[in-house]
């Protein structure tokens, strides 16, 4: 076989390759047309993951609650708080790109909040970085930087948007 016989099968072999791989692309939903029906957050990884049906559709890295990973408490503490919530609200006018704004607290967040006395705090999101401020991208994850709420770059919450409609679950876990 010559070099330039050799070089144009492998170039077909290529294109056959990549002409398969992109219809099989295309006949799949991509992970930003699907809908999740479920949003899972993992504190100690640091992590949101969208479900859709059981199975995890797309993971994101985050930065949670100045407060540690202890669960939220009281107002004021900045935690992140754990538990079973709902999207309850969106906001497009945030002060952090985009915000969906976590049902936070709950009966059970309420009862224990009033048991100790004090106020259970809220305003829980998940939510984009600080408008103006979205050129730190991913480095925002360096360190957990929110007053409790769970933040993603502005790409990444554009695209959480588009896939977590009002009334989804969330799971929030240690």
């Amino acid at each position: 076989m010559t070099p330039i016989t050799h070089t144009i099968r492998l170039s077909w072999m290529v294109f056959v390759v990549c002409t398969i791989t992109l219809s099989a692309q295309a006949n799949q939903p991509s992970a930003a047309t699907q809908k999740a029906d479920s949003v899972l957050i993992l504190k100690k990884d640091h992590l949101l993951e969208l479900l859709a049906e059981g199975k995890v559709i797309h993971t994101y890295h985050v930065a949670l609650g100045t407060g540690g990973l202890e669960p939220k408490q009281k107002e004021g503490d900045a935690r992140t708080p754990e538990g079973h919530y709902i999207i309850d609200t969106r906001n497009s006018e945030s002060h952090y790109h985009k915000a969906l704004h976590v049902s936070y607290p709950n009966a059970e967040d309420r009862k224990r909040a009033a048991q100790a006395g004090v106020a259970p705090g809220g305003a829980i999101m998940i939510h984009g970085l600080p408008n103006g401020k979205g050129y730190i991208g991913a480095a925002h994850r360096l360190y957990d930087w929110t007053l409790g709420c769970v933040a993603v770059t502005d790409a990444e919450i554009d695209e959480i948007w588009t896939m977590v409609p009002v009334g989804t679950p969330v799971e929030i876990r240690p």
